[in-house]
């Protein structure tokens, strides 16, 4: 009996472990998010006040998309405050917007060669089909919410 309390307490222990160093992680995110987005802006009212717009664009798309990125991490781990689990999906999804991401300003600034541009799209088509199959196990593991069924 006593070695069974042992092993209650260090489970909490880990989970409250975890909890903490979640949080700690999502509040850094959410921090990087408040601060890209008003570095954003500060951009955007640079460019707006600028006489030419031709190299400046590339660092407002690859700011817009970074932004995007912690976005979808922060999503996981709220997720994860929610149901003590990680979906895939969020984290999937913030992997494809980072691949794309980096395919976008590879392709701006004309430094990417056909191997890379073949391997990273067969990278886009793998975590594609990663998302699609997390999407279809994460609905299929939902209840129905027929309301037909319900109301006769």
């Amino acid at each position: 009996m006593k070695n069974h309390t042992h092993t209650e307490k260090l489970v909490a222990l880990y989970e409250r472990s975890i909890e903490l160093v979640f949080g700690l992680m999502l509040t850094l995110i959410l921090i990087g998010i408040g601060i890209g987005a008003l570095k954003l802006l500060v951009d955007l009212w640079q460019l707006v006040n600028s006489q030419g717009v031709t190299g400046r664009y590339l660092d407002l798309i690859a700011d817009v998309l970074t932004l995007y990125v912690l976005v979808e991490l922060s999503r996981s781990l709220f997720e994860y405050f929610h149901s003590k689990k990680l979906r895939m999906t969020f984290i999937v999804d913030a992997a494809l917007v980072f691949v794309i991401r980096e395919i976008l300003i590879g392709l701006f600034k004309h430094k990417l060669d056909p191997e890379m541009i073949y391997a990273l799209s067969a990278l886009i088509f793998v975590l594609g089909a990663l998302r699609i199959g997390s999407a279809m196990v994460h609905l299929k593991g939902r209840p129905p919410s027929d309301s037909r069924s319900q109301h006769g």
